[in-house]
């Protein structure tokens, strides 16, 4: 690393879609996927060649965030590459994933209770950030010409967030169905329900464990009578305050559940290391500006804590590929200054 006047001195080298960031060492060959709007919850199929994601880009004609699947191959290579809809066109979707025969993709959406997008809450006057729980979110499954096979969710109230478990057979998500956001799991074709979580707070974007037994997610745990009020008020409203979570694991049945982060702030986007011994995330604890957020890794005892990203001021949604030698994740990096959000893959260096 070069050294000026006593300051580290950060040097990106950018060739077509190439990066290359000598303070982030285990990124090597740091490639971008999309280019314009707002991409995220970038997901890889079981055979690594695709990725199931969210966009709102306002070049395909979106309005709101809906769901595409991304050939990483062809979008690494071509900058006007244009991945294929999956989800409807309608309504507002979050939280996609692949199914284990790579042939469909499941998904959230709020389609079936109104066409258009659901309004984003309005501005407060105490300035809060705020994420809208939607109550029209219920879960599909669809193939890869985006027709609807199954609808995994037909409850009153929030359900999204919906992730699949290594083998294929389990559905674990986040729901309103008992009065407040709790994880659940449910068999690959709906049946078999259980809530896993029980303590008041939003517990969400979980993921399984690669030998499938555990489970990691963010939850906020208010603490004082006065945050338990408003976190009640708020998810009245359809709403919750995501600026102070931390990341918690537990078996997939709910038992040994284990704070891993105590760093304050908002820890969240959590997903196992491919051995299964350290956890990568979304944090803003170390910044002054609550909205700068890199990826972290951390021990599941909650040691070993390692900073990964260093060049931009948003990244989150890591995940790694099947065979652990790739990382996808949202970032604002190489944004020229706009608000854009787009996915990069990079090698995974240990």
């Amino acid at each position: 690393m070069l050294k000026k006047l006593g300051f580290n001195i950060l040097l990106l080298a950018f060739s077509g879609n190439l990066f290359s960031q000598t303070e982030e060492k285990h990124l090597k060959n740091i490639r971008q996927l999309t280019y314009g709007g707002d991409n995220a919850e970038a997901y890889f199929s079981y055979d690594d060649r695709n990725l199931a994601f969210q966009s709102n880009n306002k070049n395909w004609d979106l309005q709101c965030d809906q769901i595409f699947n991304l050939s990483i191959d062809a979008a690494a290579k071509d900058s006007n590459y244009k991945p294929t809809l999956i989800s409807t066109g309608l309504g507002r979707t979050t939280c996609s994933y692949f199914l284990k025969d790579g042939k469909h993709i499941l998904y959230a959406s709020t389609h079936a209770a109104n066409k258009a997008c659901p309004e984003n809450p309005a501005p407060r006057a105490d300035h809060k950030y705020l994420w809208a729980v939607y109550s029209s979110f219920d879960i599909y499954i669809a193939d890869l010409t985006g027709t609807i096979t199954k609808v995994l969710t037909e409850n009153p109230g929030y359900d999204a967030e919906a992730t699949v478990s290594p083998d294929g057979n389990s559905i674990v998500f986040t729901s309103t169905r008992s009065g407040d956001l709790e994880l659940w799991t449910m068999n690959i074709d709906g049946s078999n329900l259980k809530q896993i979580t029980h303590e008041l707070g939003y517990d969400g974007g979980a993921f399984f464990s690669p030998d499938g037994k555990k489970l990691v997610f963010r939850a906020s745990r208010p603490k004082s009578e006065a945050e338990k009020a408003e976190y009640r008020d708020l998810l009245s409203q359809g709403l919750v305050m995501p600026t102070n979570m931390e990341i918690f694991t537990c078996n997939i049945d709910g038992s040994e559940m284990k704070q891993v982060t105590q760093l304050g702030k908002a820890n969240w986007a959590p997903y196992f290391l491919p051995d299964g011994d350290k956890i990568i995330f979304s944090s803003n604890h170390d910044s002054e500006r609550g909205y700068n957020f890199n990826l972290f890794t951390i021990n599941l005892d909650g040691s070993g804590l390692e900073k990964i990203t260093q060049l931009s001021n948003f990244n989150a949604f890591p995940m790694f590929s099947r065979d652990g030698k790739r990382l996808v994740f949202s970032s604002n990096r190489n944004n020229h200054g706009t608000r854009d959000t787009n996915l990069f893959i990079a090698d995974w260096v240990k």
